[in-house]
């Protein structure tokens, strides 16, 4: 055992130190060398990007924003007029109503209410 002082900015440390017997280690730097520099570090993965949507077929009623779904009002066989109101979807504390882009039947409704949807993502179908 050997009892050493080290001093590290300015403070002063007394340490005991083991000697081991068996292969030496890795002999010390000489007094005053620099460690080897580190390694720079790696540059961060770019984010992921979301693919982009599906081309909605004829009758999709896509979603302009991603967002909750607050409610839907309508139901498959139900008619529904240009404008009409079909779901409101929450995004950023704001609600925004969903209309029909044209006059048709509702022919499926892709989500349910709390359902959360992407932006492009098929809301609605009508025939």
């Amino acid at each position: 055992m050997k009892r050493l002082r080290i001093t590290v900015e300015g403070v002063a440390y007394e340490v005991t130190v083991e000697e081991l017997d068996g292969p030496a280690a890795a002999p010390a730097a000489p007094a005053g060398a620099l460690a080897p520099p580190a390694a720079p570090p790696r540059p961060a993965a770019p984010p992921p990007v979301a693919a982009p949507a599906a081309p909605a077929g004829p009758g999709a009623v896509p979603s302009p924003l991603a967002g909750t779904v607050v409610s839907v009002a309508v139901a498959p066989g139900q008619q529904v007029a240009a404008g009409a109101e079909l779901l409101i979807l929450e995004a950023m504390k704001m609600n925004t109503t969903i209309g029909a882009p044209q006059a048709g039947t509702v022919a499926t409704v892709h989500v349910t209410p709390g359902a959360t949807v992407t932006e492009g993502q098929v809301l609605i179908t009508l025939a």
